[in-house]
């Protein structure tokens, strides 16, 4: 099974997951350009990594296909934190593994706290806590 789905540039819309370069990202914007004479309209989107963050910007014609990866919500309960990083456990399959703390949870990321984090790509990151 393939981790992600196409569907052309033209209908793409902000909010949505795209992927770009090998990385999963969130569109922030769309312009899209009326077709020319002898062309085709003209999508400039503009897209934040989910997992490194990184704004990435790019020209596509609206009827090339983007990938738009599938992404998995799963649930989890934290085991340890070491600075950074945190030991946590899947609360399906029970298996372990550590995962980076985003900035915006390190003040709310605790042992025995349970988490939403998604699977896409073959990555994980933690989203929110539960």
């Amino acid at each position: 099974m393939a981790d992600y789905r196409q569907t052309d540039a033209g209908s793409v819309k902000k909010g949505m997951t795209i992927e770009w370069e090998g990385h999963p990202c969130i569109i922030t914007s769309i312009e899209t350009s009326k077709p020319g004479k002898h062309g085709h309209a003209k999508c400039r989107i503009t897209c934040v990594g989910i997992i490194d963050n990184k704004k990435r910007v790019f020209v596509a014609p609206g009827h090339e296909k983007i990938n738009v990866p599938l992404i998995e919500k799963k649930s989890a309960q934290i085991l340890a934190v070491t600075e950074d990083k945190a030991s946590v456990m899947d609360l399906e399959s029970f298996e372990t593994f550590e995962l980076e703390i985003p900035e915006e949870l390190k003040d709310q990321i605790k042992e025995n706290v349970q988490v939403i984090y998604w699977l896409m790509m073959g990555q994980k990151v933690i989203k929110q806590i539960k």
